[in-house]
């Protein structure tokens, strides 16, 4: 793992509202584990499920999904077709896709998060957001953290299903 000290622990990063700073630390710190944690991982267990848990194909399409599912109700716009075709895809096995390329998705979309971090005004942080179909009501703040801490959770499991698989 990284020598350096965690994101949180690296100051604050340039742009980002006093107030998201978490956010921004929380999806960069998971953007370096993800790279540490995949160096040298083998292709053929990509879709591995050991003891039935999710592969870590699963979580690194899951990752990129929910920061862009996330981060667009927290613009109050809801999914388009091609979210939703993604969403359905996550987890489904699929022999041509590869580590890297799941990895440069899951950077791309850091990189997006931190751009429309970056837009966020503070003071719209507690404005009402829906969520899906059911409206499930939210806002800006509830869902930009959670996008953050969603992340954060399925960077560990990753890691835990990475280690199990690798057999140490």
């Amino acid at each position: 793992m990284s020598s350096q000290p965690e994101f949180w622990q690296r100051g604050p990063v340039e742009g980002i509202p006093a107030l998201l700073q978490p956010v921004a630390h929380a999806l960069l710190q998971a953007r370096e584990e993800v790279k540490e944690t995949l160096e040298n991982f083998p292709e053929k267990e990509l879709w591995s499920r050991p003891g039935g848990a999710a592969s870590a194909a699963f979580h690194l399409q899951h990752l990129t999904g929910v920061l862009d599912r996330l981060f667009t109700y927290a613009t109050a716009n809801q999914l388009n077709d091609s979210q939703l075709e993604y969403l359905s895809k996550e987890g489904k096995q699929d022999d041509n896709i590869i580590a890297a390329t799941l990895i440069d998705n899951f950077n791309v979309e850091v990189d997006k998060a931190m751009d429309q971090l970056r837009r966020t005004d503070e003071n719209s942080l507690l404005e009402r957001r829906e969520v899906g179909r059911k409206k499930i009501p939210s806002n800006v703040l509830g869902l930009l953290f959670h996008a953050a801490e969603h992340t954060q959770r399925h960077v560990g499991q990753l890691i835990v299903t990475v280690k199990v698989v690798r057999g140490g």
